[in-house]
């Protein structure tokens, strides 16, 4: 983040920021007087949604900003603008309550740069001052875990492999103090993990699978589970380039539950939690598994192989049968699954699955209180007859010819191995934000981990 958060103080001066709308624009610009009124009307200001007025005083410094929003009363996440459009120095915002906490985490996300591969700008970057009632510890961990999985989907596979996806992690639990076991190439094999070693073994950078633990052992279990597919080819199934050309995005599952995992973790949960991350690049070569190819599962279920681009469900499966061995209260998986999720609800709407009604109604309350919006599907149980094989258990995609309901189907898939964790939900997340929108710059994103820690946060409470 390059725009920082600094604490209120009577001593320092910091340049007001008026929220308005286009019916308290004349008032504030009344209270403001007579020069500022003139120079607002001569600059066609109206507070427009998106316009910003950088008021002069009488010496020409910049005594005032008029930042035109919907409803000055909720902007809920307009200020993620803010950072992009402000010059250097301090600013205060002139709002109160809630929503200025809400507007200080918007305004730091909007200003989040990716700038590992560029030089640096030169730029000032603005400092915004928050009241009192901002509780800028809980902002700062959000800001830190969003930034992780921001950084590491938009760092492209050349410099994030398997390996480097694992580093990222060990690196957040030590500092945690979390526990962290990597099993690398033929171990997964010996280890019981087949689907995670067939999707992997055709790159010359080795597949691995990632178990991170932290927290009481006596502490509810909760377990995140992250597709980390660093790069996806579509395997001997091809993909055209323009499909090809995001999938450094196809770890984004991994990205947002390692986001979740820092929120957790920062903010001190009362919680066990477990992190499981398969981390795979789907390649071709002479070892690539093939369409037809009937894979063993660690959960002892026999999978015919429709479609090589198929290949995050297969890594999830063996992922989640360890998850669920242990009967967690909470398993979350997160995953970028399936184009079908997109053609229905679009890049801004993930869908979610569960079969528990009150942790479905909770969340989609607690998603709507953030503004991390989801969209619950349905696990519809007739549709398991598309994934009937007539040669192994169960096929991994949709066989009926008719190629519908996709999200829902690979939902369904992922359901035949999980049995014991009490909730079991699913999240069919796209991992990017297409164009700038405030808040969320064009890039990386960690959809749903701002929703699921505000509900794990409300359940698990800190002493």
């Amino acid at each position: 983040m390059r725009a920082s958060l600094i604490a209120h103080s009577a001593d320092a001066v910091a340049i007001p920021v008026h929220a308005v709308d286009r019916d308290g624009t004349p008032a504030t610009l009344q209270g403001l007087g007579a020069r500022a009124e003139a120079f607002a009307m001569a600059s066609g200001f109206d507070g427009t949604a998106g316009q910003l007025l950088l008021v002069p005083g009488a010496e020409g410094a910049l005594e005032a900003v008029l930042f035109g929003v919907a409803k000055a009363a909720d902007p809920g996440f307009a200020f993620g603008d803010l950072a992009r459009k402000l010059p250097g120095g301090d600013f205060r915002l002139q709002i109160a309550g809630e929503a200025q906490e809400e507007a200080a985490l918007a305004f730091a996300l909007g200003s989040y740069r990716f700038e590992r591969y560029r030089k640096p700008s030169g730029r000032s970057a603005p400092r915004l001052m928050v009241g009192e009632g901002v509780d800028l510890e809980r902002v700062g961990l959000i800001l830190d875990g969003m930034a992780l999985a921001r950084d590491l989907v938009n760092t492209p596979a050349s410099d994030l492999g398997p390996a480097e996806l694992c580093e990222a992690a060990l690196r957040l639990f030590d500092d945690r103090g979390g526990r962290v076991r990597v099993i690398e190439g033929e171990a997964l094999l010996a280890e019981g993990f087949p689907m995670v070693h067939a999707v992997g073994r055709a790159s010359s950078r080795a597949p691995r699978l990632l178990d991170a633990t932290w927290g009481e052992e006596g502490h509810p279990r909760v377990t995140l589970v992250g597709k980390g597919v660093v790069f996806d080819t579509g395997g001997l199934d091809i993909k055209p380039s323009s499909a090809m050309a995001l999938m450094k995005k196809d770890m984004g599952g991994a990205a947002a539950v390692l986001a979740l995992a820092s929120m957790i973790m920062a903010a001190g949960l009362p919680v066990r939690l477990r992190v499981i991350v398969p981390a795979v690049e789907n390649a071709i070569s002479g070892a690539s598994f093939r369409p037809g190819d009937v894979l063993s599962s660690r959960k002892g279920l026999t999978v015919e192989i429709g479609n090589t681009d198929a290949e995050g469900r297969l890594i999830l499966a063996d992922a989640l049968a360890l998850a669920d061995e242990e009967e967690p209260e909470i398993l979350i998986d997160m995953a970028t699954l399936t184009g079908a999720a997109r053609v229905a609800l679009g890049p801004d709407l993930p869908p979610f699955y569960t079969d528990d009604e009150a942790f479905a109604a909770e969340l989609a309350e607690h998603a709507t209180a953030v503004r991390d919006p989801l969209w619950r599907l349905p696990l519809w149980r007739p549709y398991e007859s598309y994934l009937e094989s007539r040669i192994a258990d169960i096929n991994h995609i949709n066989t009926s010819g008719a190629g519908f309901a996709g999200s829902i189907t690979a939902a369904l898939f992922l359901s035949r191995f999980v049995e014991k964790a009490r909730v079991w939900a699913h999240f069919d997340i796209y991992g990017w934000n297409p164009a700038d929108r405030p808040g969320r710059p064009l890039g990386g994103e960690a959809q749903a981990a701002r929703a699921l820690f505000s509900l794990l946060a409300a359940r698990y409470p800190k002493g």
